[in-house]
């Protein structure tokens, strides 16, 4: 049978015959550990096995309990830890900032023993309670995303499989939109400030971007030269055939799934140009979505430094002059400004995941 450790009941009071008082209530059925002043109960709050519950005064000398509670429920590794006031000044001004600074309930003093062990048990149980459902939701968010993480690497490997491109390009890209949505975040906070989420959700989704390729004829995803103008208007099409899979998916999911909406949205706009002049729809400028517009920079950057059956690879030199002088036109200049900002980091991308050996087919 696995060991089962008793809960954890921290007490907090600068009067020890209130600290003996609630030991003998409560050693039986729990470790009881003490601290006579804030100090030490915020470094006793810490220590492993962390308290299950914290019975604290609120009158204590230099460090009162609000703000030790205060300090409790701003600290990531203490803020779930329930804390009980205990106090013999029981107004309702002294609750309600007990309340406001996050406490979940008061002990009056003087005690009355089966209300303080009905109090501590009923407060330890839900937070165990809390403590399961959280590891729950966690796992559950876990499996989540490492489904929908091979989801993409799967869809991602099937281009692959029928492109000149190599899954190199899919991690350079994806990490490259990735620095992009961070930079503008410092940079231009005001009009970029997507949170962490947010950014991962770009970063996951930015394999999908080509995914409308596999719809698109051998012929002329693997031709060697220069498309003809028939060939390139077929070739423009993967960008409404990548968003319109996976706008189908979105809707046999219940039509509210970020994940699907999101890569639907790169596949359809990473190819529209700030100028106007992209495809498929000609949108510009800031009609353009955010994520499309960094979809776009770190598509074009990879593709220009990659080896390719119809070409060489572009040195970072020669590729960085391309983008600059696209700026305003081919690119937003904001998203310029921030691959300047972090070209180094797009630099090593290539190092970090190098390519696979593709041949350069000779010219005729």
């Amino acid at each position: 049978m696995p060991f089962s450790r008793k809960p954890v009941v921290l007490v907090v009071d600068d009067t020890v015959a209130n600290i003996r008082i609630l030991d003998d209530l409560l050693r039986s059925d729990y470790t009881v550990r003490v601290a006579t002043n804030g100090p030490t109960a915020l470094r006793l709050a810490v220590t492993q096995p962390h308290p299950d519950i914290v019975l604290l005064d609120i009158m204590m000398p230099e460090m009162d309990g609000y703000e030790v509670c205060r300090r409790l429920k701003a600290d990531e590794r203490t803020r779930t830890i329930p804390v009980v006031f205990i106090t013999a000044m029981g107004n309702e001004e002294h609750e309600a900032r007990g309340l406001d600074l996050g406490a979940v309930d008061f002990i009056a003093k003087p005690f009355q023993p089966r209300l303080v062990r009905a109090r501590v048990a009923n407060h330890v149980a839900l937070k165990k309670y809390n403590d399961e459902l959280n590891l729950l939701v966690k796992e559950r968010t876990k499996e989540l995303y490492l489904s929908r993480s091979v989801t993409v690497e799967c869809l991602a490997s099937v281009v692959e499989t029928r492109d000149n491109e190599t899954g190199a390009h899919v991690r350079r890209t994806q990490h490259g939109v990735e620095i992009l949505a961070r930079r503008l975040r410092r940079t231009h906070p005001e009009t970029w400030g997507h949170d962490d989420d947010t950014i991962e959700l770009f970063r996951v989704c930015a394999p999908l971007h080509d995914v409308g390729k596999v719809g698109i004829p051998d012929s002329i995803l693997r031709k060697p030269g220069k498309l003809t103008e028939s060939e390139f208007n077929e070739m423009k099409k993967h960008t409404t055939l990548g968003y319109q899979t996976l706008s189908w998916a979105e809707k046999r999911m219940g039509g509210h799934n970020d994940f699907l909406r999101l890569g639907a949205l790169i596949a359809y706009t990473h190819h529209e140009r700030w100028d106007g002049k992209g495809y498929p729809r000609g949108l510009s400028g800031e009609d353009i979505p955010q994520v499309g517009r960094l979809m776009a920079l770190a598509d074009v950057y990879d593709a220009l430094i990659s080896k390719r059956v119809y070409k060489p690879a572009f040195d970072h030199e020669t590729a960085r002059r391309i983008i600059v002088e696209g700026g305003g036109t081919q690119f937003d200049p904001l998203v310029v400004e921030a691959f300047l900002q972090e070209e180094e980091n797009f630099q090593s991308l290539m190092t970090t995941y190098p390519d696979e050996d593709i041949p350069v087919l000779p010219t005729e």
